[in-house]
């Protein structure tokens, strides 16, 4: 007996809050905030010291991903023979299909250059059937906007700054023993 009523009271208690608070975002207007650890879209890294895209093209996040939606073509990089770059192959052409993405992050995890983050970007309507098929162009434009937002780095970078921030913490305890 003493259940049913505390039943109740938690029924009476959630319907009276739902009726002085909407209980859904009316989407289109208004936008709720995305979490910083949402995973969107894959995108596209740029590499801004050098300018030009992380992604090599070595087809290791192609050839992973489970539902082969990617596809994409390299070529030899301008800049590796001028001596601006130490990549000696850069991407010439990539392309996700959205729809048959399903967001499982594998292609981040297996990439070895950074090359490929999940964005936050989520809203990909369009009415063309081939509409959610996105190429280069789009991918690093999203991934621009993706560090710029969460003022991304590299994780290999990220290491290498701890690895040093290590090495001198080792160097200052054995210089004080």
């Amino acid at each position: 007996m003493l259940g049913g009523i505390k039943g109740m009271m938690v029924t009476i208690r959630s319907t009276l809050n739902g009726l002085r608070r909407p209980v859904t975002a009316q989407y289109p207007k208004q936008h709720l905030p995305i979490q910083a650890r949402y995973m969107g879209f894959p995108a596209l890294t740029w590499d801004y010291k050098i300018d030009e895209p992380f992604c090599t093209a070595c087809m290791v996040c192609i050839r992973n991903c489970p539902t082969l939606c990617m596809s994409a073509t390299m070529k030899d990089n301008p800049l590796q023979q001028e001596g601006k770059s130490t990549r000696k192959k850069i991407v010439d052409t990539f392309e996700i299909n959205l729809n048959r993405c399903i967001l499982c992050g594998i292609c981040v995890e297996v990439c070895n250059f950074d090359a490929i983050v999940m964005s936050h970007e989520h809203e990909m309507s369009v009415y063309e059937r081939n509409g959610d098929r996105v190429d280069l162009e789009p991918l690093l434009d999203m991934g621009k906007q993706f560090q710029q937002d969460t003022a991304w780095v590299p994780p290999s970078e990220l290491a290498k700054k701890s690895g040093a921030k290590a090495e001198e913490a080792a160097a200052t305890s054995d210089s004080g023993a």
